[in-house]
């Protein structure tokens, strides 16, 4: 590999690493920043909830705009302004001297991280070709799953030795190195037959729709969609979504040019993207919820077992990916999500509460795991992370692969967006739907908890232990909800993966691919 492309997929790696860290390392230090800032506009939770939740809302709503703009700018020029806002608002968040100024610094930090996540696919795209490719889109993936792993650990050592405001400042050295490979290494790349003006229009209609989406889902969760404030958000975003693709018709030069849609594997891809993402946002959620809230495992017994999924998508992704640019992507993309659904229905066989090793589980403190460890949760947790190595490095290639260079950067930005707020719209009604479960069989074991009564449903929720006074046999009954209501998000969740595998087995072409000579995009 020549210098400049090793020098290129380490900033795209980092640039997008940083993304992706900063989603999951902030969580362990949200109770330590409401200890140490004040608001003057909100209450303790409710600021931790926007420092976490405001990162991701512009995250998920400028992700189509930034892409956009990395086709009709320049990629490389887009990536550093990326680069250089997101250690600038690091640097303000780790200086917040209140949660209300570390609020806006999130959503700074977010709408820099927008830059970074599709224009590091674009660039890697417009940079490799062939079984290289692959492999880069291997190492992209695999990395990605590195961050996620690292960043509950990373945050909860850096709060414990050193000081939550090192969560973000720890992002400076990492920017640094990807300013330096990018400025010195990085060719640019761009759309070249971009003519006219930019569409700004279509860019503020996609990002009323995404930011009302994100937000609708958001709060309407955080409410138990009890109020009207997340549906009356959902349904401006959903008005804005309509009227978006009906502008960019009408429109000479469209910020989304539809043509992207006639390609077969991108559109299969994208709804593919659609049902196996949302199974995997639904499945990593409820594991969490259930393990930690009913069974009993502490935070770093569940990080230890969660540990293996990400494991194997680390260690190959990058052969993964080189297969699939060689054979196709097709039953890579096929294979790898049926065996994630494998996965998830082990789970649906999983004990009640009350057999005998869920006790044992229960006395040994949550960090030594019994006997059925190894039958009952193990096999899932390896088959649906073998599934999911065999799938995400194929399933980039193809999407990447099924539009012409000059548009990968809005490529990638459709796709990522729809892969944060495809699983989120999903997970709501999941959410739902599981909520409905845990209180039907709690009605019906136990009759006499009524939870009709707002005192009693706010100490009796799923996936949480019963109060500690409550009768024996009510305790058993809400771990037997919390028990259904998990059996029902993995069932679902093993659906969605099935549909994803279904349709890419019937929708997905290998002989639908764009190769290129990466000099021939190269600006020099």
């Amino acid at each position: 590999m020549e210098p400049f492309k090793r020098w290129t997929l380490i900033a795209a790696v980092l640039g997008s690493g940083i993304v992706f860290l900063d989603s999951t390392v902030v969580n362990v230090a949200l109770p330590e920043m409401g200890r140490d800032l004040e608001s003057s506009f909100f209450g303790v939770l409710e600021s931790q909830s926007y420092v976490y939740y405001g990162y991701l809302l512009t995250l998920s709503a400028l992700l189509i705009l930034a892409g956009a703009l990395s086709d009709y700018y320049g990629r490389r020029r887009l990536f550093t302004y990326g680069l250089a806002g997101f250690g600038v608002t690091s640097i303000l968040c780790g200086l917040a001297p209140n949660m209300d100024l570390l609020i806006v610094a999130r959503m700074l930090q977010g709408a820099a991280g927008a830059i970074l996540v599709p224009g590091s696919l674009a660039i890697l795209t417009t940079t490799f070709s062939g079984e290289e490719q692959g492999r880069a889109f291997g190492v992209w993936a695999g990395a990605s799953a590195l961050t996620a792993i690292l960043g509950p650990p990373l945050g909860g050592a850096l709060v414990a030795y050193i000081s939550w405001r090192a969560v973000f400042l720890i992002n400076i050295p990492l920017v640094a190195i990807a300013l330096a490979a990018t400025y010195r290494h990085m060719p640019e790349s761009k759309d070249e037959s971009a003519g006219g003006r930019f569409d700004w229009t279509g860019a503020f209609v996609v990002a009323v729709a995404l930011a009302g989406l994100t937000f609708g889902v958001i709060r309407g969760q955080a409410e138990e969609w009890a109020k009207p404030t997340g549906y009356i958000s959902l349904a401006f975003g959903a008005a804005a979504l309509v009227a978006f693709p009906i502008m960019m018709k009408r429109k000479d030069h469209p910020l989304v040019p539809l043509d992207l849609f006639k390609s077969r594997n991108f559109t299969v891809t994208n709804i593919s993207t659609f049902l196996i993402y949302g199974a995997l946002y639904v499945s990593f959620q409820y594991q969490a919820l259930f393990l930690i809230g009913t069974i009993g495992y502490n935070e770093l017994a569940y990080g230890l077992a969660g540990l293996l999924g990400p494991l194997f998508l680390v260690f190959l992704s990058t052969r993964m990916g080189a297969l699939a640019a060689r054979l196709g992507p097709r039953w890579f993309m096929t294979v790898g999500p049926a065996l994630m659904a494998l996965g998830l229905l082990w789970f649906v066989r999983f004990p009640k509460t009350s057999d005998p090793w869920v006790a044992e589980l229960n006395d040994l403190g949550s960090f030594v795991p019994p006997s059925g460890y190894w039958t009952d949760i193990f096999p899932a947790l390896a088959v649906f992370g073998i599934g999911l190595a065999i799938m995400v490095a194929p399933l980039t290639s193809a999407l990447m692969r099924s539009v012409p260079p000059a548009h990968s950067g809005v490529a990638s930005a459709i796709n990522n967006a729809i892969s944060r707020i495809g699983p989120q719209l999903g997970g709501a009604l999941l959410f739902v739907a599981a909520t409905a479960s845990f209180y039907g069989t709690l009605g019906e074991i136990a009759p006499s908890v009524d939870t009709s009564v707002p005192e009693v449903r706010a100490e009796v929720t799923p996936f949480n232990p019963a109060p500690a006074e409550a009768q024996p046999s009510v305790k058993e009954a809400v771990g037997q909800a919390s028990t259904d209501a998990f059996h029902l998000t993995a069932l679902a969740a093993a659906l969605l993966c099935a549909a994803g595998a279904a349709i890419n087995a019937v929708g997905i072409r290998n002989e639908e691919l764009h190769d290129h000579d990466p000099e021939a995009v190269l600006v020099e």
